[in-house]
């Protein structure tokens, strides 16, 4: 899910599912794909970007349609971000040739690089043109510095499946079996999280401001040290989403939302048992959520 304001909001999903909210309703979307989306990035409502298996789509304002020079058939694309409209990154697996994968475009079009390792790219998300991160399977990270990607030492074989920061010498990655790690401009280390299950998404308002959820509830990092959070929630949370330390959503399975108001988590109501996949908002607008089905939901606060 991304957005440009709480009026113009995107989704997409299962068979190319492709849902815009203009501020009163949802409606779909023609994307001319029908494979599975996986990530949809933008500028602006009229330079938007949804990846998936084998697509590449952009909207320039007119309609969706397929970029040239995108993956290939055996390619799955599962995350896309950038910087700029001429700067903006795609990564994934190349299935046949059991290889990682990351697409760069420019602008006019869009190049593969790939370490020729088999690790799947789960997630990518930088700062800058000059720092750009990408994690994935068996403690995979990889990095971008402007002119080349190269592989970080993570310290861990376990997937890591987010990743989000506050700056390029502060940045936190979360996986599997309780991973929690942080690079802090030199180099990566592990922090401990106190859990055991897996952690799939991550996100905070500052340094001494982060939360991580995952297979058994929420965690928090207060600048010294994680700990858990009372949530009443003991499954999977798969996505954590705020404006300020009193202001975070975090989603889940069986339509769980659940909202952090600064001073503990309570249940909202959403209307829908449906797994629910991703979070996204802005400051001044509402908050929103999809997940399995077509389900897609709006709260206001």
């Amino acid at each position: 899910m991304w957005g440009d304001t709480a009026s113009d909001v995107f989704a997409v999903g299962y068979n190319g599912t492709i849902l815009r909210y203009d501020g009163m309703s949802w409606s779909a979307m023609r994307g001319r794909a029908s494979v599975d989306l996986s990530g949809v990035w933008g500028t602006a409502s009229g330079d938007l970007y949804a990846v998936g298996q084998a697509t590449v789509l952009h909207n320039d304002g007119t309609g969706w349609s397929p970029m040239p020079g995108g993956p290939s058939t055996f390619e799955v694309l599962e995350s896309v971000w950038g910087s700029s409209s001429r700067d903006v990154y795609a990564v994934g697996t190349d299935i046949y040739q059991s290889k990682d994968l990351i697409l760069h475009y420019d602008g006019s079009q869009w190049t593969s690089t790939t370490s020729g390792e088999y690790t799947p790219l789960h997630e990518v998300w930088g700062t800058s043109p000059r720092d750009v991160f990408a994690v994935g399977y068996l403690g995979t990270i990889r990095h971008y510095d402007g002119s080349q990607w190269t592989t970080m030492t993570s310290g861990t074989t376990l997937s890591l499946y987010g990743v989000w920061g506050t700056s390029a010498a502060d940045v936190f990655a979360v996986g599997q079996d309780g991973t929690i790690l942080h690079y802090d401009g030199i180099g990566w280390g592990p922090m401990t999280s106190g859990v055991s299950y897996g952690l799939s998404g991550v996100w905070g308002t500052s340094a001494s401001d982060v939360y991580a959820v995952g297979g058994g509830g929420i965690l928090h990092y207060n600048g010294t040290a994680w700990s858990s959070m009372p949530s009443g929630m003991g499954y999977q949370l798969s996505a954590v989403w705020g404006t300020s330390s009193s202001d975070v959503y975090a989603a889940g399975p069986y339509g769980t939302i659940l909202h952090y108001g600064g001073a503990s988590w309570r249940t909202v109501d959403s209307g829908t048992a449906a797994n629910l996949l991703a979070l996204w908002g802005s400051s001044s607008g509402g908050v929103y959520a999809v997940g399995w089905y077509g389900t897609v939901l709006r709260g206001v606060r």
